[in-house]
C-alpha cells in the first residue's frame, strides 16, 4: 500500500502523487436520513468528491441482503470511474463521525490492492479552508476487479462458526445487548460475538495510538492466526473495526457484509445480554 490505513491531516496534505492522482472523497452519511450531500455542498475539503455511500458504495438492499450488501465488481468499477477515481489513484476519504461511513469506501479499495486511507478526525481535522463548489472530476475507464473470497463472509459461514473465529460485534454496547433496536427487526446479537463498538476505537474522534488498539483487540482474542470476522448493523461501521486492527499491526480480518440488517431477517439464533452467551 505504501502507507497504513489512518493519515493525519498533515500527511494528506504532503501526499506524494507520483503514481498517479491522490483524490479526496466525501463520504459523509447519516442514519437519521440527513442528506451527506448537502453537508457535502455546504462545505468539503477543496478538490474533494462526494462519494454516496447508498449509490456507488452498496447493491441493492433487502431483508435477504441486509441494507448496504456490497455492490457487484462490475457496478463498483462503474461507480469509480463515473467519479474519476482510477485504480492507479490513492484515495484518502473521510466524513464527520470519526470514520464510521468513509471506512466504507476506504476497505472496499484496501482488499482491492488499491492505496487508500482514512483522514484521521475527518473534516474537523482539516485547518485549512473549504470550498462549496462541488468537484467533478473526468470520468475514467476502470476494469472490473473481483471481490477476494477472503475478504468477507456469508451469513451461512458465520452461523456455522469456527473453534479458532473471533466473531466481533461493532455497533454500539445497548444494540450489541439488545436493550435498543432502532432500525431492524429483533434485538440482540449474534451468538458467540464480542462486543467491539468502533467508537471504542476513537478519542476524542481521532483513533487512539496503535498500542492501546493492539491491546483492547488482543483482549478480545484477536491476534495469534485467529480468524477475525467483524460485523456492525449493516456492514459500515464494522469496517471501522477491521481498519483499526489494520492500523494496530494485527492483520486483516474479515467483514460479514450482511451483518445485523439481515441476520435479523431470518429465524437464526438471537442472543441478548452480555457476552458470556
Amino acid at each position: 500500500m505504501g502507507f497504513g490505513p489512518i493519515l493525519n491531516a498533515g500527511t494528506v496534505a504532503d501526499l506524494s502523487t507520483d503514481c498517479g492522482d491522490t483524490v479526496l472523497c466525501d463520504v459523509r452519511w447519516y442514519l437519521d436520513g440527513r442528506s451527506g450531500l448537502e453537508a457535502y455542498e455546504a462545505g468539503h475539503l477543496p478538490g474533494a468528491v462526494f462519494v454516496d455511500l447508498d449509490e456507488d458504495l452498496t447493491g441493492p438492499p433487502g431483508p435477504e441482503v441486509g441494507r448496504h450488501p456490497l455492490p457487484s465488481a462490475a457496478a463498483f468499477a462503474r461507480s469509480m470511474g463515473e467519479l474519476g477515481i482510477g485504480p492507479d489513484d490513492t484515495v484518502v476519504a473521510y466524513d464527520d463521525s470519526g470514520g464510521m461511513s468513509a471506512g466504507r469506501l476506504v476497505w472496499m479499495l484496501r482488499v482491492l490492492g488499491q492505496p487508500a486511507a482514512l483522514l484521521d478526525g475527518g473534516i474537523a481535522a482539516w485547518d485549512g479552508p473549504l470550498e462549496a463548489r462541488s468537484t467533478v472530476r473526468t470520468p475514467v475507464d476502470v476494469a472490473v476487479r473481483p471481490w477476494p473470497d477472503r475478504a468477507f463472509v456469508d451469513i451461512d459461514e458465520v452461523a456455522a462458526g469456527a473453534a479458532d473465529r473471533v466473531l466481533l460485534d461493532a455497533r454500539a454496547p445497548e444494540r450489541f445487548r439488545g436493550e435498543v433496536e432502532p432500525v431492524d427487526p429483533r434485538a440482540g446479537h449474534v451468538p458467540g460475538a464480542l462486543n467491539a463498538p468502533f467508537t471504542a476505537n476513537l478519542a476524542d474522534g481521532r483513533f487512539r495510538p496503535a498500542d492501546e488498539l493492539a491491546e483492547g483487540y488482543r483482549a478480545l482474542g484477536v491476534g495469534d492466526g485467529a480468524d477475525v470476522v467483524v460485523y456492525c448493523g449493516s456492514g459500515v461501521s464494522a469496517c471501522h473495526d477491521l481498519l483499526a486492527m489494520e492500523h494496530a499491526g494485527l492483520g486483516r480480518g474479515r467483514l460479514y457484509v450482511g451483518s445485523w440488517s439481515q441476520w435479523s431477517h431470518t429465524d437464526r439464533p438471537v442472543a441478548t445480554g452480555g457476552e458470556a452467551d
